[in-house]
């Protein structure tokens, strides 16, 4: 994409090269997008940066990631605090009108918390969601928790960690959000999940939906097979 003017933002670039791409929705699927704040974008001006990747990807995706829980941008998860997620999920549900109007469509929005989260913050961001009206809810991102690896080599390594050390956290939260919701929105189960046993257990938990990341990785397509045997068996 270097024949692109000079200056254009990240995300000008890759909104510029959806509409060619074979994974567009248009063909067919589902088409999650995350959006997030920049890394240098202090917190006080980051509705600025989710208003306008929501504005680029919106035409093109299935739903949209609001994602205020990334371990790997300095503050970010500073944003699932309630005098900044309010104002934050009010501004963007206000664009999703707008921009429903404009495009014809109505695009979800699904907001993605972190599973380090209390109890009782879980329950209150499941206030907001409900109170702002949103979609839906993604449990989990990646933990900074290391109690489960810390004996391990490179256990001690800064980031966010994936996979089946995830598991119980992000499988705690989706019980606590399914407890708090009570079936006001739909929760996407993600963190841990490795087997079709795995995906099982968020289900029970309470979530509607489940992805995989990680154990795409070590297993392969097979897992999703493996997966959706394994629901059509409940």
């Amino acid at each position: 994409m270097s024949d692109l003017p000079r200056g254009w933002t990240r995300t000008q670039r890759i909104s510029t090269a959806w509409p060619r791409s074979r994974f567009a929705a248009k063909r067919g699927g589902i088409l999650g997008l995350n959006i997030g704040r920049n890394f240098d974008t202090p917190n006080e001006r980051a509705a600025d940066d989710y208003l306008t990747c929501l504005s680029a990807v919106y035409r093109d995706a299935s739903y949209v990631t609001v994602n205020i829980s990334s371990p790997n941008t300095s503050g970010l998860r500073e944003l699932q605090d309630g005098t900044a997620l309010q104002p934050l999920l009010a501004a963007l549900k206000a664009e999703q009108a707008k921009l429903s109007q404009k495009h014809g469509k109505y695009t979800p929005l699904v907001v993605k918390i972190a599973p380090d989260l209390s109890v009782p913050d879980i329950e209150r961001i499941a206030r907001t969601l409900v109170e702002q009206r949103i979609d839906g809810v993604i449990a989990t991102n990646t933990t900074t928790d290391r109690s489960t690896v810390g004996a391990l080599p490179h256990g001690d390594e800064a980031g966010g960690l994936s996979g089946a050390p995830l598991r119980e956290k992000s499988t705690a939260a989706v019980r606590a959000l399914a407890q708090a919701l009570d079936g006001a929105m739909p929760i996407i189960g993600v963190g841990g999940i490795m087997s079709g046993e795995d995906a099982r257990e968020k289900i029970a938990a309470g979530a509607t939906l489940v992805q995989v990341y990680t154990g795409l990785i070590y297993r392969g397509p097979q897992l999703v097979v493996e997966i959706a045997e394994a629901l059509a068996q409940r």
